[in-house]
């Protein structure tokens, strides 16, 4: 039996597994940033979360309607929306793969995948002005 004309990869899970899976890998590193994999699955969930990156540049309320849908997360979806994409000074190309050890119990290889710009910088418009400290009265000594 040949196997022409099947696309993606299985993960030995059922469609709804693999579903699962893709969107909870997504969620992990939209909140934290980068995540670390196997290779594999690194692989499968790039073009995924790059399309979510590229529909929440758009920051439409459809779009932050169909981000919400993809994710079942709406915390993941605002994050994705307001702080990661706005972040983002390119076009595509948004994560990147890094191969990093091979796993001891199973020898699979694993990946570190992560946001290619920093997320972590505010965009530039909502800068906050830098806070000033009240000055506290002062009380004498024994004073209670």
């Amino acid at each position: 039996m040949h196997r022409h004309g099947y696309k993606g990869r299985k993960f030995g899970r059922e469609r709804d597994q693999r579903t699962a899976l893709t969107r909870s890998l997504a969620v992990s590193l939209i909140e934290h940033g980068s995540i670390e994999t196997t290779l594999p699955k690194a692989k499968d969930l790039r073009p995924t979360v790059e399309k979510l990156v590229s529909k929440a540049k758009k920051a439409d309320l459809h779009n932050r309607r169909q981000i919400v849908s993809a994710l079942n997360s709406v915390t993941a979806a605002h994050k994705l929306v307001d702080q990661i994409a706005p972040a983002m000074k390119r076009t595509s190309g948004y994560l990147r793969i890094e191969r990093t050890t091979l796993r001891r119990g199973d020898n699979s290889q694993m990946a570190r995948i992560s946001f290619v710009d920093d997320i972590n910088a505010k965009p530039e418009t909502a800068a906050k002005k830098p806070a000033v400290k009240k000055p506290t009265p002062a009380t004498p000594k024994g004073a209670k």
